[in-house]
């Protein structure tokens, strides 16, 4: 019996010591991490490195923004459900194995958003995304010029508000389902010609679904034609009959992954 309760002593020493990881620690190699900054605002997110990540070269990396339902505190809904294509496309054997990189989904809280033209300034959301992003440049060896930002819904706004207010910061962008105007409250309004101007030279590709019943393509197709007159190479891409689950094709588009992957911000 001493060499049963010794054993068992041992045994909860050794359980104590170990580190508690619940079920939802890593998904599908995402690891859980919550950012809290200086001020004591905070965000969960979840951070796929690269497999055999050497520190001796430089990755990109993928922001992905996640739609409405995505939103929340659970660290899980923006990788899974109407949301799980965008984040895992990109980190696919298939892709990782020709363009390892670093991918980062952070979740924004009920109620909030990623931001849109109604605002005045970067949602608070979207700053916190930011300050991740910073965090994630001075921790690991990540390619400052090789930073994409793409989402979808609620992200593709915030996809396009973010590149407006902070256009010097990623290498391309690619919004989904998402646009400067939206023809019922909140998102009533649209970018004016100077702030679109900022962003005329970042490579962007937008996907749209021409049967869109919550994010009009009207909206989407006027954005679009207001950057084109102002000088920009943006690329479009209009699904008809499809709705606003433009995602389920427009991440599973192969050229997208080549053609991302391939844009870099000017020294």
């Amino acid at each position: 019996m001493k060499f049963v309760r010794l054993s068992l002593s041992v045994a909860l020493v050794a359980a104590a010591a170990a580190p508690r990881l619940s079920a939802q620690e890593t998904v599908d190699g995402f690891i859980a991490r919550k950012y809290t900054n200086s001020a004591g605002a905070t965000l969960p997110y979840r951070l796929f490195i690269p497999r055999g990540h050497d520190k001796g070269r430089t990755y990109p990396l993928v922001v992905f923004l996640h739609g409405g339902w995505g939103r929340g505190s659970d660290n899980l809904k923006q990788l899974s459900e109407g949301n799980a294509v965008g984040p895992h496309v990109w980190t696919r054997e298939a892709t990782q194995s020709k363009n390892p990189a670093f991918v980062v989904v952070p979740q924004t809280p009920e109620g909030e958003t990623w931001g849109g033209p109604e605002n005045s300034e970067l949602s608070p959301s979207a700053r916190l995304m930011l300050e991740i992003v910073e965090g994630l440049l001075r921790e690991f060896s990540i390619d400052r010029t090789r930073l994409y930002l793409t989402g979808q819904s609620l992200g593709g706004y915030g996809t396009w508000d973010i590149i407006v207010r902070r256009p010097d910061m990623f290498a391309a962008a690619v919004p989904l389902c998402g646009s400067g105007r939206l023809d019922r409250v909140p998102y009533r309004t649209t970018y004016s010609p100077s702030e679109l101007k900022k962003i005329v030279d970042m490579p962007m590709w937008v996907f749209q679904g021409a049967e869109d019943k919550n994010v009009p393509v009207a909206g989407v197709r006027e954005t679009v034609a207001a950057l084109r007159k102002l000088g920009s190479k943006v690329k479009y891409t209009e699904y008809a009959g499809v709705g606003h689950a433009v995602w389920e094709k427009a991440y599973e588009d192969p050229e997208l992954i080549a053609w991302m992957f391939a844009q870099r911000r000017p020294h």
